[in-house]
């Protein structure tokens, strides 16, 4: 299965519209993200409380607000751009905005949620709804101080004209999928719930395109059902298993989720003609780090990194970093491995930056996009 998506991602790429690919690249000024842990670099630690270490050792050597060893998609995303790292916009110490602002916010989601983040199927209260009022009042007030103030500020903001060339990019709905079978609904209740959550999405980014966006680069939610926070955590029938340890039922949600919302991109396009929406089959690629994971250079595909305990690695209670107090000291119970570079998976929930990397290769040429042209083309509608 995965052999005939590569060929037919493949041939895709070959029939990319020559006008597009003839052009100059885009050169993006600056990122605005949008989304949850998936690609957030420090927004919940500023929120909430820092990611422990040992997250970031592998790249950042401390943590760095991100839940992974290292570097996430977004990333790599504005390191193939020559962008700094996006500063998380929550966070007031030494950040950067001159290229661009990262609204996204671990455990958020794209609905507003009423279970409190501390309680099973919890969810953060920075929703996608949130997020935009904070790029909202963003724009707005980085040009008052910008202007006004100048000084030490002026190098620190973005300049007018970033809002309207710069790239947009959303990795969010997981946690809509994940905060439903978690507070006890039913598969087929969260399926029936995810046209509420898709058309929210779309308002949300014709709300973004009212205030200048105009390049969007949307990610699809990933195989849920090969996480071991939820494999874990999730009663699953032996004959609901595929042949790599995912749970079937939770990955047919993912692609129900995921097929509503590349018709919700189709849609958009029709509703905002002057964007150019770029959507990103992501999905498929994190399977074929599980089904093809020796193909890939990896050795662990549901096993956690940084854990404890458990078939995976993970324990819920005690996760990545976690620490028990003993005889007055806090010991280290959620260690890492130490070859984080052979694990698909760094504490449950999210990839390693060896598995951010592998992806970010993959979907940077356009073979997974829709239409599909290069990250570096995503201004040129097809």
């Amino acid at each position: 299965m995965e052999s005939h998506s590569l060929m037919f991602a493949v041939l895709a790429l070959s029939l990319a519209p020559c006008s597009v690919l003839a052009r100059k690249p885009c050169n993006f000024p600056a990122i605005f993200n949008f989304g949850d842990s998936n690609s957030d670099t420090g927004g919940l630690s500023a929120l909430l409380w820092q990611a422990p270490p040992p997250n970031g050792m592998s790249y950042f050597h401390a943590p760095a607000g991100r839940y992974c060893d290292g570097r996430l998609i977004v990333d790599f995303m504005a390191k193939s751009f020559g962008l700094p790292y996006l500063s998380a916009y929550l966070n007031a110490l030494g950040a950067n905005f001159s290229h661009g602002a990262n609204f996204a916010t671990a455990a958020s989601s794209i609905m507003p949620q009423t279970i409190p983040l501390m309680q099973p199927g919890g969810v953060s209260p920075i929703s996608l709804d949130v997020q935009y009022n904070e790029f909202y009042d963003f724009r707005r007030r980085s040009q008052t101080v910008r202007n006004r103030l100048g000084g030490f500020f002026k190098p620190l903001l973005p300049k007018e004209t970033s809002f309207d060339r710069a790239l947009y990019t959303f990795d969010i709905g997981q946690n809509d999928l994940t905060s439903g079978y978690f507070s006890n609904m039913t598969v087929e209740q969260v399926r029936d719930y995810i046209p509420q959550v898709l058309h929210q999405f779309s308002t949300i980014v014709k709300w973004v395109h009212s205030q200048g966006g105009r390049f969007f680069w949307i990610h699809n939610t990933g195989p849920v059902g090969c996480l071991p926070y939820v494999l874990s955590r999730m009663p699953v029938s032996p004959s609901d298993y595929d042949q790599y340890g995912c749970a079937i039922p939770f990955n047919d949600l993912a692609q129900t989720f995921n097929r509503g919302l590349k018709k919700a991109v189709v849609e958009l396009r029709a509703a905002l003609p002057d964007a150019a929406l770029t959507y990103v089959d992501v999905y498929s690629l994190k399977y074929a780090l599980v089904s093809q994971h020796k193909k890939h250079g990896f050795e662990f595909p549901l096993r956690t990194c940084c854990g404890h305990g458990g078939k995976y690695n993970f324990n819920v209670k005690l996760g990545c970093g976690g620490t028990k107090r003993v005889n007055g000291n806090d010991v280290l119970i959620g260690k890492a491995c130490k070859k984080p570079e052979v694990y698909v998976n760094w504490d449950g929930i999210h990839y390693t930056e060896a598995a951010n990397k592998w992806i970010f290769n993959q979907i940077k040429t356009g073979a997974y996009s829709d239409p599909p042209i290069p990250l570096e083309m995503a201004c040129y509608r097809a």
